[in-house]
């Protein structure tokens, strides 16, 4: 079933000045995204619980979340092209009683920060994981 969801966990945040690498786990498999060192910083933050002193962009996307009642359902990792990763984020919110879906497509650094802000699952397709390169320690 290649679009069956396989859930990921955070195996390790390696930070340098250049990238920040996110090691993922999926069963037996771990596999590299490659950000920007700030979004590094913030995942860090995050996991960590770490205070800031200023609210920074991730934090105004998810208080407009929060004000307007929309919610992070997930993030599905869903797509490699050469070493660049595709992600979906998936919101939910309910207006007058009816339930809204939006899908977004968005970078997975993003997409990763904001459910990690709203303790929403992350995810990747078995497509996907077939795709990418397996990390061992």
């Amino acid at each position: 079933m290649p679009h069956e969801l396989i859930p990921l966990t955070f195996d390790k945040i390696m930070q340098t000045k250049a990238y920040t690498v996110v090691i993922f786990g999926a069963g037996d498999k771990r596999f590299a995204i490659y950000t920007d060192p700030s979004i590094g910083k913030m995942l860090q933050m995050l996991l960590t619980g770490l205070e800031k002193q200023r609210p920074l962009t991730h934090d105004l996307i998810h208080l407009i979340f929060l004000g307007a009642q929309i919610s992070v359902m997930q993030v599905v990792i869903n797509d490699i092209q050469d070493t660049v990763y595709f992600a979906r984020l998936f919101l939910e919110q309910y207006i007058q009683g009816i339930r809204h879906i939006i899908e977004i497509d968005a970078r997975p650094s993003d997409c990763i920060t904001l459910a990690l802000m709203s303790n929403a699952q992350v995810y990747c397709t078995q497509e996907l994981l077939n795709k990418t390169v397996s990390i061992d320690e």
